[in-house]
């Protein structure tokens, strides 16, 4: 059955707040981290849930993709847990990103950047 508008809210609510704790600690820890967001349908979270890490440059994705790519997910399922949700990370619902890609191919359009998928 379906969570009602109450609980969506407060789920999300929630997410964020775990969000934002995990984005204040990579900000202090990964080179060229900016900021991160996420996206999908709370009614089917492992179908849809896809959380994007955003990186100054391309260089700074490509670097923590080699170097910190362990400790973003550990940062990311830290915050999944703590708002409740039980959900096997992976590439489709872990991504990597960045403001000079963005930048390049959406002229900075993170709406039109995100929506494709």
């Amino acid at each position: 059955m379906p969570a009602g508008k109450r609980e969506l809210a407060r789920l999300e609510r929630l997410l964020i707040t775990t969000l934002t704790e995990a984005c204040e600690t990579a900000k202090s820890e990964i080179q060229g981290f900016t900021w991160l967001t996420h996206t999908g349908d709370l009614n089917a979270v492992a179908e849809t849930l896809k959380i994007t890490w955003v990186f100054e440059t391309l260089a700074d994705r490509k670097l923590a993709q080699l170097e910190a790519k362990a400790r973003i997910l550990e940062l990311t399922a830290t915050a999944l847990n703590e708002a409740g949700i039980e959900l096997k990370l992976t590439d489709h619902n872990v991504r990597f990103d960045s403001e000079q890609e963005c930048q390049s191919s959406h002229a900075g359009d993170w709406q039109k950047r995100l929506a494709k998928g």
